[in-house]
């Protein structure tokens, strides 16, 4: 994994019993509420799902978020699976 190339773009994800996610290399919160979050990351689109989802710490400078509550499901939105949906797409191009 230390054998990134210059340039690479590079995202760490680390959570911690499904209640706390800690995120490196987001760009930008495109959306949120206590359920769903929409993040722009060097990687492209991430959604978050959950439960009583929060922000505990943001700071875009750095490129980190800290999110807290109950996390279900992490997906990227590619456009190459089925996690592509209607309603994120329609939040995005809001």
């Amino acid at each position: 994994m230390n054998d990134q190339v210059k340039g690479q773009k590079r995202q760490e994800v680390k959570m911690l019993n499904r209640k706390l996610l800690e995120l490196t290399g987001v760009l930008n919160v495109e959306s949120f509420d206590s359920e769903e979050f929409l993040l722009d990351t060097e990687l492209g689109f991430l959604t978050i799902k959950g439960q009583n989802l929060h922000i505990k710490h943001l700071n875009l400078e750095q490129g980190l978020v800290a999110i807290e509550g109950y996390v279900h499901s992490l997906a990227y939105l590619d456009g190459t699976g089925p996690s592509k949906s209607k309603g994120l797409f329609g939040k995005l191009f809001k």
